[in-house]
């Protein structure tokens, strides 16, 4: 069985460093967890791999409203939930079945596990807020055991 490497990035604000750039190189799939900014982020990010992205509260625009506000996938046997802010998750995962959720918006970089679940906020990768450095997240899938790792960017 092989190990599956997700780049997970959010709050971008329309700023794609080169940093967070390589960060992701080589992963197979990248989760954007919303304040993309602008849909150019995107058509970059997809240059890496392909891409699965949801709206954050500053996406705005006609190609925003494409963007969902929750999406689902699975990796290497493994459901992922995403969304932008966590207090607006709208399911119970544990019950779910989901063993991941992915999500952004407070510019915290966080990796907990709860009842089960690992929860994985990647902080953000845009402009820096808050005296917090700029980060990406790399999760890790090898059959159906998970690990995450908070990625600062040097800038």
């Amino acid at each position: 069985m092989s190990i599956h490497r997700i780049g997970v990035i959010s709050d971008t604000h329309s700023l794609l460093r080169e940093q967070a750039r390589e960060a992701l190189a080589g992963v197979e799939l990248i989760l954007h967890a919303g304040d993309v900014g602008k849909p150019e982020v995107l058509a970059e990010l997809g240059h890496i791999a392909p891409v699965l992205a949801v709206r954050g509260n500053v996406d705005r625009g006609e190609w925003a409203n494409a963007l969902p506000e929750t999406q689902v996938t699975s990796v290497g046997g493994v459901w992922v939930y995403m969304l932008h802010d966590l207090s607006r998750l709208d399911v119970e995962p544990a019950g779910g079945g989901f063993g991941v959720v992915v999500y952004g918006h407070s510019h915290r970089a966080r990796v907990e596990r709860k009842q089960g679940v690992l929860y994985l906020n990647p902080g953000a990768a845009g402009p820096r807020r808050f005296d917090l450095a700029p980060s990406v997240a790399v999760l890790e899938i090898d059959g159906g055991r998970l690990s995450a790792r908070i990625v600062e960017l040097a800038v």
